[in-house]
């Protein structure tokens, strides 16, 4: 399965420090590598996705659909998981390198996903 992951935060004025660079560095090339990070497709509803938020040091995670956005997009990542849970994982583990924030997390269309959806029917 592939997942769109959205990150939002409240808008920064400046650009990231060194520290954060490298630490994202590292997460992407470890991503990169290990194949659960991906490049950029369509995506699903939000309804089959979910947010995950860390504030104040406590992590939520809401289902979609989601109808307002008041946070700005920060950035994005296509990952790849064998469930929505999984996805769920990474996005809590980016939360722990970037600190706070939300990542919004959208099932991306894949060729086989639609064809098992139409079986399902």
């Amino acid at each position: 399965m592939k997942f769109l992951s959205i990150y939002k935060s409240i808008e920064r004025n400046a650009p990231p420090s060194q520290e954060e660079m490298a630490n994202m560095g590292k997460l992407i090339e470890e991503g990169m590598k290990a194949g659960w990070l991906l490049g950029t497709e369509g995506c699903l509803p939000s309804a089959l996705g979910a947010r995950v938020r860390k504030a104040d040091g406590r992590v939520t995670v809401t289902d979609g659909p989601f109808t307002e956005a008041k946070e700005v997009v920060g950035g994005f990542a296509i990952l790849r998981a064998n469930s929505k849970q999984e996805a769920i994982q990474l996005a809590k583990d980016f939360l722990q390198v970037v600190g706070d924030g939300e990542c919004e997390l959208r099932q991306i269309y894949e060729a086989d996903t639609c064809v098992q959806k139409a079986q399902t029917v």
